[in-house]
C-alpha cells in the first residue's frame, strides 16, 4: 500500500500517494499541463515534451511525466518560460506535420489540433522550415488508414499494441526524419498479422492513425457520445459509441470494469449491420409461402390464436420455446415466465445447450454454482493458467489481452492444452495436443503426477471437500505412460505440465467449448473441478475454475432460467416448494415435470410431438447440429413464429416473423461471463415499426389470456430480484458503470469479486470419480478424418450481425476448412482449393487451408457460414446429463473436386 504524501504544485498542497506519475497527480487536480506522448494506459517515454516543469532542486526542465512524486516535491508547473518553451514545441511539431491543422477532416480527436487552438498558433506563420515533401499514406488495411506525414513519434501506439494488447505488431521503422510506424518491420497493414482490433487508432493523440469507416463522416461538435456494452461475445466490453444522425459514426473503448476501454476488431468495427436495409421493420405473415407485411395486431392476434389453439388441442407440451443470448436478461426472464406462465410448459431452452450445459450442470454438481468462479482482471495476477478448450484470443480477445499481460509483464507460466496450435502456444511453457476427445485421460494424468509428487493440498482437501478417496482411486490408474497411449501427450511434457500447475501459488483454470461440446462435456467439466480443489485453487483471488461464455448474456440467460430444468436462479423445477413460489408470486400453476432442450424440442418437432415453436433471437437452422434433420423437422412443423432483427435461415420457414429491437435500440441489462450485470443504454431510434422484445412476447401473452402488466424492463428487474436470491440485491438504480457481479443477495450487497471464498456454495466441494469414455463416433475407414468446429475471430455465432459488417468480412469473407498437409498431398489437394466434405449427416463444399494448426489427420471448420454450414457435419448424440450434442468430434471424409 503506497504511503500518502505531500507535495506542492504552483504554490497549492497537494495530497497524492507515493511514487505516483506527476503528470497524472497534477491533471487530477486541475493543473491541465500539456502532453501529447502520456497516455495512463502504458509506461511513459517522455518523447513528446510538453508536459515540462520545473522541480526545486532539479536544474532546468523536466518532464513531469517520467517523474514519480515524493514527499515535499515542488514544482511549477506554469509560468511564461514553460509556456513559452511548450509553444515553441508545438510549432515545430506543426512545422514536420501535414498541413491544414485547422480544416483537418480527422478533427474529431486530434490532441494537436487543440493545442493549436489553445496556444493562438498562426498557421501561416511558423517561424520553422515546414514540411514540403510527403511520404505515401497507407491505406491498404480494411479498418485503419495510417498517414505517417501526420505521425509525431509518440511511441503511443506501439506500447498499447505490446504493453494492452500483449501482441507487439507494430513498430518504428527506418531513422531520423524517416521514422514511421509500421507492422511487421516494414509491411503493408494488409499484409501484416495485425488483427484489427484498433488499439493504436483509440492511443493516437493525433490524426496518423484513423478508423477509415468514419473518415470525414462528422466534425467533433456534430457528434454524440454515450457508452453501453457491446454486442458480441461475453466478455461484456463497454463501448462509447459516437453517433451522427442515427448512424454510428464510431466506437471507442471506454473504461469498463471488464475491459479497461480494451476492444477487439468486431467490438470496435463490427456495428455496421445496425445500420443494414436488411433489417426487419414490420411484421410479416406468410401465405402461400411467401411473406407479406401486416399491422401489429394482425401479427400477434394469429400468434395469439395459434399457440391458444394447440395448447387446447395437443395440451401444453405441444409448444416450446427457444429464448435468446443475444437478449436481455429481463427479455429472458419474461420469456420463460411466458413459456410456464402462459403456455403452461417447462420446454424452454436457449444456445446454452449447445455451449456450456455441460459447464452448468458440471460446476454446479462439483462446487454448487455453474457459473465461472473468479473475475476477468484476475488473470493478469495468475501465477499459473491453464487454458484448455478455448481459443482465447480469438474468441475472447479482451480476456487474451490480461492472459497476455500475466505472461509478458507478470512472468506467468502458461500451460495451453489444445488439439490445434492456437495463438497463445506461442507464450505458453508447455503445449499438449492432445487427441479430440480425450480430455478426462489427460486431467486425470496431471493430477496422477500431482498427487504422487505430493503436489496436492491436503489441508484444503481435509477442511472444504468430500468424496476425495474414491476420486484418487480412479487417478491412481491414468499413469503418464496410459495417458499417452490414449492422448498422445508425451508423458514427459504431461509431467512437465502437472508440476508447473501443482507448484503455483494461484492457478487459473480457463476453458470453453472446446471441452464441454461433447458427449461427455459434464466430466470434461467435473475433472477441471477435481483439479482445481486437489490443489486447492478456488475461493481465492487469481485462481479458480473460468468457463468464458461465448455471447454477449449467455449467462443471463441462465440466470433467467431460459432453461428446462430450472427457473431464474437455478431454482429446479422439479422442487416443490420452489414451484410452490413460483405459482403464488405468477398467480398460476405451473408444471413440475423436466422439459425438453435444444436437440430434443427438435426431434419431437421432427416426431410431430411437438406442434407450435416460438423463437426469439435464435437461428437454430445455422446453430444447431445436424442441420439437414433440423431443416425437416421445421417444415414439418405446424406453426413457427421467429421473432428477430433480420431475416435469418431460420425465420425464412416461419409462418409469423416479428421485428424486434437490436441492442444499440434498447436498455435492460446483459450478465457477462464473470457473472457482472450491466445496464445497456440506448443509442440509437429503432427502424420502421420494431418494437422491444419483451413488449411483443407480453402483448402475446395478453392475448392468450395472461397478462403481465410491466411497464419497462426496470419494473421486470425488480421481479427478478423478487424471486432470484442470486439477483436479489440488483437494480437499475444500484449499477452505474460498474454494475454488480451476482452473487447480491439484497440492496446492500456489494457483490462477489470471486466465489466459494471460505465455503462452497453446496457446502463442501464434491471430487467426482470420473473415468476417460471415448467419443460417440471416431474416424474408421469410410470416414478416416476427424472433424471439430468452432469460432473464428472474425465472425461471431450464426453470422447474423457479422456478415453484414464489410471490414469483418474483408478480413474473413467466406467458409474454409483447415487442413494438415499430410491431408493435402495425399488427396492431392491445393489451398484456397474447392473441396467437399462430407459426415454420416451430410456434405458441404468448402475452400481448403493448408496449415499445420490443425493435426494430420483433422479437420477444423468454422460454423458461421451458411453457404458452407459446418453444422450439417456434426453429430447430434448427447451428454446424457447436460443434453449438449457433440460438435467437437465428428468422423468426415475430404474428396477432391
Amino acid at each position: 500500500m503506497k504511503s500518502i504524501i505531500t507535495i506542492t504544485i504552483d504554490n497549492k498542497t497537494i495530497k497524492a500517494r507515493e511514487g505516483d506519475n506527476l503528470l497524472k497527480v497534477a491533471r487530477d487536480n486541475g493543473f491541465d499541463i500539456p502532453g501529447l506522448c502520456f497516455y495512463e494506459k502504458i509506461s511513459p517515454t517522455g518523447a513528446c515534451r510538453l508536459c515540462l516543469v520545473k522541480i526545486k532542486g532539479i536544474s532546468g526542465f523536466t518532464a513531469s511525466c517520467m517523474v514519480s512524486v515524493t514527499d515535499g516535491m515542488n514544482v511549477i508547473a506554469f509560468d511564461k518560460e514553460l509556456e513559452d518553451a511548450r509553444k515553441t514545441i508545438i510549432q515545430l511539431l506543426i512545422a514536420d506535420y501535414k498541413q491544414g491543422c485547422m480544416t483537418c477532416e480527422t478533427n474529431a480527436s486530434c490532441g494537436l489540433e487543440d493545442l493549436a487552438y489553445r496556444y493562438n498558433i498562426e498557421m501561416d506563420n511558423i517561424p520553422f522550415p515546414v514540411r514540403e515533401e510527403y511520404k505515401k499514406i497507407d491505406d491498404s488495411s480494411p479498418m485503419l488508414i495510417y498517414d505517417p506525414n501526420m505521425c509525431i513519434i509518440c511511441f503511443r501506439c506501439i506500447k498499447a499494441c505490446y504493453e494492452i494488447q500483449g501482441k507487439g505488431v507494430i513498430d518504428f521503422v527506418e531513422r531520423g526524419i524517416d521514422t514511421y510506424v509500421a507492422p511487421d518491420l516494414g509491411d503493408l497493414w494488409k499484409d501484416s498479422s495485425c488483427d484489427g482490433c484498433g488499439e493504436c487508432i483509440q492511443a493516437c493523440p493525433v490524426g496518423a492513425l484513423m478508423e477509415k469507416p468514419s473518415k470525414g463522416k462528422a466534425r467533433k461538435w456534430e457528434i454524440e457520445k454515450e457508452e453501453t456494452i457491446c454486442p458480441y461475445c461475453g466478455v461484456g466490453c463497454r463501448i462509447e459509441v459516437e453517433t451522427k444522425d442515427n448512424e454510428i459514426i464510431r466506437i471507442n473503448g471506454a473504461d469498463g470494469p471488464s475491459n479497461d476501454s480494451r476492444l477487439c476488431v468486431k467490438g470496435r468495427f463490427g456495428y455496421e449491420y445496425q445500420m443494414s436495409n436488411e433489417r426487419l421493420v414490420k411484421p410479416l405473415i406468410k401465405e402461400n409461402g411467401k411473406f407479406r407485411e401486416a399491422s401489429w395486431d394482425e401479427a400477434l392476434d394469429l400468434v395469439a390464436e395459434k399457440l391458444s389453439g394447440i395448447k387446447d388441442k395437443y395440451g401444453s407440451n405441444a409448444i416450446a420455446g427457444l429464448s435468446s443470448a443475444r437478449c436481455t436478461n429481463e427479455e429472458n426472464y419474461i420469456f420463460q415466465k411466458f413459456i410456464r406462465a402462459t403456455i403452461g410448459t417447462n420446454n424452454v431452452d436457449h444456445c446454452a445447450r449447445l455451449c456450456h450445459a455441460s459447464t452448468v450442470a458440471g460446476l454446479a454438481r462439483a462446487f454448487g454454482s455453474g457459473a465461472m468462479t473468479n473475475s476477468i482482471k484476475e488473470f493478469e495476477y495468475a501465477d499459473c493458467i491453464l487454458i484448455t478448450g478455448s481459443n482465447t484470443t480469438e474468441t475472447h480477445p479482451v480476456i487474451g489481452t490480461y492472459i497476455n499481460n500475466a505472461v509478458l509483464k507478470h512472468g506467468a507460466k502458461l500451460i495451453v492444452v489444445d488439439p490445434r496450435r492456437i495463438d497463445l502456444v506461442k507464450h505458453a511453457n508447455v503445449w499438449l495436443r492432445q487427441k479430440n476427445g480425450t480430455d478426462v485421460a489427460w486431467m486425470n494424468g496431471i493430477m496422477n503426477v500431482i498427487i504422487n509428487e505430493g503436489l496436492h493440498d491436503k489441508e484444503f482437501i481435509d477442511t472444504r471437500t468430500e468424496g476425495f478417496e474414491a476420486f484418487k482411486k480412479v487417478v491412481a490408474q491414468y499413469t503418464p505412460e496410459k495417458v499417452e497411449e490414449i492422448t498422445g501427450i508425451p508423458k514427459d511434457k504431461l509431467i512437465e505440465a502437472a508440476r508447473i500447475y501443482g507448484k503455483a501459488k494461484n492457478a487459473s483454470i480457463v476453458f470453453s467449448m472446446g471441452i464441454t461440446q461433447h458427449t461427455t462435456g459434464t466430466d470434461n467439466v467435473l475433472s477441471t473441478a477435481n483439479l482445481a480443489m486437489l490443489t486447492g485453487n478456488v475461493g481465492k483471488e487469481s485462481s479458480g475454475v473460468n468457463p468464458l461464455r461465448g455471447q454477449n448474456n449467455v449467462q443471463g440467460a441462465c440466470d433467467l432460467g431460459a432453461l428446462p430444468n430450472v427457473y431464474p436462479g437455478y431454482q429446479k423445477v422439479t422442487d416443490p416448494n420452489i414451484k410452490a413460489k413460483f405459482e403464488t408470486k405468477w398467480n398460476t400453476k405451473l408444471d413440475d415435470n423436466i422439459g425438453l432442450s435444444v436437440v430434443e424440442i427438435m426431434n419431437e418437432v421432427y416426431n410431430g410431438n411437438i406442434k407450435g415453436l416460438y423463437i426469439m433471437g435464435e437461428n437454430p437452422m445455422i446453430s444447431d447440429p445436424n442441420l439437414n434433420h433440423v431443416e425437416k423437422a421445421l417444415n414439418k412443423i405446424d406453426f413457427l413464429v421467429v421473432q428477430d432483427i433480420f431475416m435469418t435461415e431460420t425465420s425464412q420457414l416461419a409462418d409469423v416473423v416479428l421485428p424486434a429491437y437490436s441492442s444499440y435500440e434498447k436498455t435492460g441489462t446483459f450478465t457477462n461471463t464473470e457473472r457482472r450485470v450491466q445496464l445497456l443504454t440506448p443509442i440509437l431510434k429503432a427502424p420502421g415499426d420494431s418494437r422491444e422484445d419483451w413488449w411483443i412476447v407480453q402483448e402475446i401473452s395478453k392475448r392468450m389470456g395472461y397478462e403481465m402488466k410491466f411497464k419497462n424492463q426496470e419494473e421486470i428487474l425488480n421481479e427478478v430480484a423478487e424471486v432470484s436470491p442470486i439477483y436479489g440485491g440488483i437494480h437499475f438504480s444500484r449499477l452505474g458503470v460498474e454494475g454488480l457481479q451476482w452473487p447480491c443477495k439484497d440492496e446492500n450487497d456489494p457483490g462477489t469479486k470471486y466465489l466459494h471464498k471460505n465455503k462452497f456454495s453446496r457446502g463442501l466441494g464434491l471430487f467426482s470419480p470420473v473415468d476417460y469414455i471415448p467419443p460417440a463416433e471416431l474416424p474408421d475407414d469410410e470416414y478416416p478424418y476427424l472433424l471439430s468446429t468452432g469460432r473464428i475471430l472474425y465472425h461471431y455465432h450464426t453470422g447474423t450481425m457479422s456478415r453484414k459488417v464489410s471490414i469483418l468480412n474483408d478480413f474473413e469473407p467466406g467458409p474454409y476448412a483447415e487442413i494438415s498437409p499430410d491431408i493435402a498431398n495425399t488427396l492431392g489437394i491445393s489451398d484456397r482449393e474447392n473441396i467437399r466434405i462430407s459426415s454420416r449427416r451430410g456434405t458441404i463444399i468448402t475452400k481448403a487451408r493448408i496449415t499445420n494448426k490443425v493435426d494430420s489427420k483433422s479437420v477444423f471448420i468454422p460454423f458461421h457460414f451458411a453457404e458452407a454450414a459446418a453444422n450439417k457435419l456434426t453429430n447430434d448424440a448427447l451428454d446424457p446429463v447436460a443434453k449438449i450434442p457433440e460438435l467437437k468430434v465428428a468422423a468426415c471424409k475430404i474428396e477432391k473436386l
